[in-house]
């Protein structure tokens, strides 16, 4: 019962719409749920067992609606794994399967490095005030990659083929890497990755479609692998508020990705450079003041 009062049902539907938004954002999921309840006078803390069971269902709706939306795409890409593991090797011709194979490259730095590190950066930098700090730092990020990127070819070829020819091997093991920045409250994945897209040569509508094909396994994976928490004692208590946020965040997530595939066919990362910094300096300076 006291689990059960820490995060009411009303709240769980706040933190549900606000995960679904954030984490597809470039603006931190991790790092809104770790400031929103600090600023609402919420008795929440990130590394409360119950709050990171809670987030295991609302990653995990994430996770499947980005799977849905991309489903066409997941079904030619995987169908070209297929290929290219029948054949032993990758068709020039064949992008589906190139593009396959660099997700698959993406993804391994960034899940053992999640393995590895998120415990001990997640006890590291706990509190709402280090997480505004780097919500700020997450401007800066941001910023700095529209800076640096480099102009995309205008070309007329499918979105996927555009990817494939573009992105290399190194290119896409050093922006999956940038996902694991993530882990620490602030920094956004989705703007992580889609800034390294940007600086490897994509434009901002590619960038962002491969940086969500390669956030649908990541967050799955993890989500999975801790799903038994939910089920287990630790979801005692927050399991209906669990499935309650998983919804939620499955709406938001689903708007979200739709507004901004749109988004960024003719918009940049600079809006969420200036809110990420602006919402960053102001809540650092509201908890160092209060």
């Amino acid at each position: 019962m006291i689990l059960a009062s820490l995060i009411s049902y009303p709240r769980a539907v706040v933190l549900g719409l606000l995960q679904g938004v954030s984490e597809l954002f470039p603006v931190s999921s991790l790092g809104h749920s770790v400031i929103l309840p600090k600023l609402l006078g919420w008795n929440i803390h990130q590394n409360d067992q119950y709050f990171l069971t809670f987030l295991i269902a609302t990653h995990l709706a994430t996770a499947i609606v980005l799977f849905i939306f991309f489903w066409h795409d997941w079904v030619r890409i995987l169908r070209g794994l297929g290929r290219s593991l029948r054949d032993r090797g990758i068709d020039p011709d064949d992008a589906d399967a190139k593009l396959g194979w660099l997700l698959v490259v993406g993804t391994i730095p960034a899940g053992l490095i999640g393995l590895l590190l998120e415990h001990p950066l997640r006890k590291i930098f706990a509190s709402p005030g280090s997480a505004a700090v780097f919500l700020t730092l997450n401007g800066l990020v941001l910023y700095a990659a529209e800076l640096l990127r480099r102009r995309a070819p205008v070309a007329e070829e499918e979105d996927d083929v555009r990817i494939a020819r573009t992105v290399s091997w190194r290119d896409a093991g050093l922006v999956g890497t940038a996902q694991a920045i993530a882990l620490i409250p602030g920094f956004s994945r989705s703007g992580a990755t889609i800034g390294g897209g940007l600086i490897v040569g994509l434009s901002h509508k590619d960038a962002a479609r491969f940086a969500f094909l390669l956030a649908t396994p990541i967050i799955a994976a993890a989500a999975l692998l801790k799903l038994p928490e939910l089920f287990g004692h630790q979801g005692d208590g927050v399991r209906g508020q669990a499935l309650v946020g998983a919804l939620c965040s499955a709406v938001t997530a689903w708007l979200a990705v739709r507004f901004l595939m749109r988004f960024f066919e003719t918009r940049t990362l600079t809006p969420f450079a200036v809110y990420c910094f602006v919402a960053g300096l102001a809540c650092s300076l509201w908890f160092l003041l209060t």
